[in-house]
């Protein structure tokens, strides 16, 4: 920490800006405070340049205020998503809900409401080895819950069916075609599983929806992330599943969550 009692040195400022890193001052602050040496320094900086994603150089991400692992390869959680977490928390039932995290990730929605809730029983799952080993650092060696590796609900404990109070779903939503227009970091250093939703963004989360109720509790709740664009389909394919549907937003985060709730009997 000694590198970050120091103003970032003017050619550690220049090659981020040159990368094109909007705010170069404040990422290379940030690197002062996570490099151990002037060599490691180097590294990170060299790293970003490249086009790397600020988060997987640091190794960490800021989410809902806790500090999320993510490892290189990983999806980055968004800040946007960051409005599941209170519509999560406030349709969770019980002393103790059961909360599903489907293609989690780092497992950063998960562990936010469960952080938020301050109790619950989390399972991550998701089909990616290398966000199984992100998500089992900041979810199982933490002690807040499992994680699963597969294809949405199938490594779930059979246990858990009908009994899931909270099913988060931040599944890929991008369309197929849109991907090539997404920022180089993004489309360059992210798994395309992770961003690409099919011809139009909605595929996985319909797959989601369509066994939603099999494992949703009586009264529970899946919450998908989506454009603003696409709610009004995914809201449909929500009610074709036999759920009711809301929608949330937040202009401020450039957020839209679909909010689907099974019948409370």
């Amino acid at each position: 920490d000694a590198l970050s009692a120091f103003d970032p040195p003017a050619d550690v400022v220049a090659a981020l800006r040159a990368a094109g890193c909007v705010f170069a001052e404040e990422e290379a602050r940030l690197r002062l405070g996570e490099a151990a040496t002037p060599d490691e320094l180097a590294d990170m900086v060299g790293r970003r340049a490249g086009g790397l994603p600020l988060e997987q150089v640091v190794g960490w991400a800021e989410f809902c205020g806790l500090r999320i692992a993510v490892d290189p390869g990983v999806f980055v959680p968004r800040a946007r998503t960051e409005l599941m977490v209170p519509e999560a928390v406030g349709g969770a039932g019980g002393a103790t809900p059961i909360v599903v995290d489907l293609c989690c990730g780092s497992g950063a929605v998960g562990l936010a409401v469960i952080a938020t809730l301050g109790a619950g029983e989390l399972h991550a799952v998701d089909i990616d080895p290398a966000a199984v080993r992100c998500a089992h650092r900041n979810v199982v060696e933490a002690g807040v819950g499992s994680v699963h590796e597969g294809d949405l609900y199938e490594p779930l404990p059979e246990e858990l069916r009908g009994r899931v109070d909270v099913l988060l779903a931040n599944t890929p939503y991008v369309p197929s075609g849109a991907i090539a227009l997404l920022p180089r970091e993004a489309r360059d250093y992210e798994p395309r599983l992770a961003l690409d939703g099919g011809a139009d963004g909605l595929d996985i989360q319909r797959r989601v929806a369509a066994r939603a109720r099999e494992w949703l509790a009586p009264g529970g709740h899946l919450l998908g992330e989506t454009s603003e664009d696409q709610a009004a389909q995914a809201r449909a394919d929500y009610a074709r599943a036999g759920l009711s549907t809301r929608v949330a937003h937040a202009d401020d985060l450039e957020a839209t969550v679909v909010v689907g709730s099974a019948p409370a009997t």
